[in-house]
């Protein structure tokens, strides 16, 4: 094991507190602090110490990518870590967003080769599937509810530019499209208005609440009003929000563990400064009700659970030790990245140990043995999904 160093992303949106607490430091923190980075992405990758210089995850993967990543990982995807681990902390909204399934990933990059930069939906072909487990009581937008749900919600609002969408909405499923459609190419001087007089409206209780929320950090966005077509999420300490290909979400408030694929592949549908194509986010997106987005954690060994998912790009293991389990062993296949979340641990790989702390982390490669976690506290353990 080697203790890992990862950069922390300092997005607007970002708590001045929650990371910084995590990892004993002075609170508030200088800058919003968005999202620790614990992977070998190219855009801020993670590194190692050795003979007193700092080595980054990219460098290490390049030089001996059999001994890192292992020849099942090599195999299934190439010479890079295929999933990037965070830590996410959301004191504002983040944007609405969706990422494409692989297909659509691989040829939107090829098409993209000869656009401008800032044409470009997809700058790599690779899918980014994304789980989220809380570590505090956490809000987001997740998937489409059911239409006539959102038909109803947007009809009390008694704003009458908005009936072409609450007739689409009533069509079921089908309708859904056209409503997104209208609802993110309205021209630009009917925005403002439009959000504002939803927003001051005469109305209460939880989408009224979201709507004034979305529109006090984006005025005018037209996203204000395509969130109110999406679930509202509420997640406890321990469970999981899964955001597959196609699915419209955004996080909201609060602080998490995510593991992606590993992928910068985003499509954005509003509260967001930046571009929106629509013409791709619709071809992109998935139109079907999401009944329940929340995941539970599964038991798979005494103090260990995961959060099952459908890809093989990533696992993620939460491990509990403690005066009932001094030690845990964990047999995962390729490299393994590991986040301490509370307590004081001590983790081997067979080839070394390090002790960790709250916020601190370690990482092991392929060809070291199976983890062994003891001590008091909680792990978070990131691996290929591969079996």
């Amino acid at each position: 094991m080697e203790l890992l160093y990862g950069p922390i992303r300092n997005y607007a949106w970002g708590s001045r507190s929650a990371i910084a607490t995590l990892q004993g430091r002075p609170v508030p923190s200088p800058e919003p602090e968005a999202e620790l980075w614990l992977g070998a992405h190219p855009g801020a990758p993670a590194g190692v110490d050795r003979d007193g210089t700092r080595v980054s995850l990219v460098e290490l993967l390049s030089a001996e990518p059999g001994h890192w990543l292992g020849q099942r990982v090599v195999d299934r995807f190439g010479t890079r870590l295929p999933y990037l681990l965070k830590v996410l902390a959301a004191d504002a909204p983040l944007s609405l967003q969706a990422h494409p399934d692989p297909e659509q990933a691989r040829a939107g990059h090829a098409a993209d080769a000869g656009r401008p930069a800032a044409q470009r939906n997809y700058v790599d072909p690779h899918h980014k599937p994304e789980l989220l487990v809380a570590l505090t009581s956490m809000e987001a937008l997740c998937g489409f509810r059911d239409p006539a749900v959102s038909a109803e919600v947007l009809a009390a609002f008694g704003v009458p530019s908005l009936e072409p969408v609450v007739t689409a909405l009533r069509k079921g499923v089908e309708g859904l499209p056209d409503a997104v459609r209208q609802l993110l190419t309205l021209p630009n001087a009917e925005r403002a208005g439009l959000v504002a007089a939803v927003t001051s409206a005469a109305v209460d209780g939880p989408d009224a609440h979201l709507a004034r929320t979305l529109a006090a950090s984006y005025p005018g966005d037209p996203g204000v009003l395509v969130a109110l077509l999406l679930n509202l999420v509420r997640i406890a300490p321990g469970e999981a929000i899964w955001m597959p290909a196609g699915n419209l979400h955004a996080y909201l408030r609060g602080t998490g563990v995510e593991i992606m694929a590993a992928s910068d592949n985003v499509l954005r549908g509003g509260l967001t400064p930046k571009r929106v194509d629509v013409d791709e986010l619709l071809r992109v997106l998935r139109f079907e009700v999401l009944h329940d987005p929340v995941v539970r954690a599964v038991p798979v060994a005494p103090g260990v659970v995961c959060w099952p998912v459908p890809v093989d790009d990533f696992a993620l293991h939460q491990v509990r030790v403690g005066s009932d389990r001094a030690e845990v062993a964990l047999p995962l296949v390729g490299p393994r990245v590991v986040l301490c979340g509370a307590g004081a641990l001590t983790v081997d790989d067979g080839a070394g140990a390090v002790t960790l702390g709250p916020g601190q982390a370690a990482v092991s490669p392929a060809a070291a043995g199976a983890l062994r976690i003891a001590g008091t506290g909680d792990a978070y353990v990131a691996s290929c999904g591969l079996r």
